[in-house]
């Protein structure tokens, strides 16, 4: 248990910067989820929509720090190459 001020100012800013993480990270989630489902459906246009919504949550993540950079620009790229042979 905190004791000093400064540590019970710490634990509450924690508090809030995880609350405020865990809502960035259920975003990215649910973005990522509807490009798989448009892809698994395998209707393009939908996917194509969804993935242009997705990819600038995903690097908004990044910059926030929920996520690191190179995690972020990995699912984009797995989700574009899914998109990809959607097509063909």
């Amino acid at each position: 248990m905190a004791n000093t001020s400064s540590a019970k100012k710490a634990t509450r800013k924690i508090a809030r910067r995880t609350a405020v993480n865990k809502n960035r990270r259920s975003r990215v989630r649910t973005y990522v989820r509807k490009v798989e489902e448009a892809l698994a459906s395998g209707d393009k246009s939908a996917a194509e929509a969804a993935f242009l919504a997705a990819q600038p949550e995903l690097m908004r993540a990044a910059t926030k720090g929920v996520m690191h950079k190179n995690t972020a620009s990995r699912k984009v790229s797995r989700l574009a190459k899914r998109l990809k042979t959607l097509s063909v």
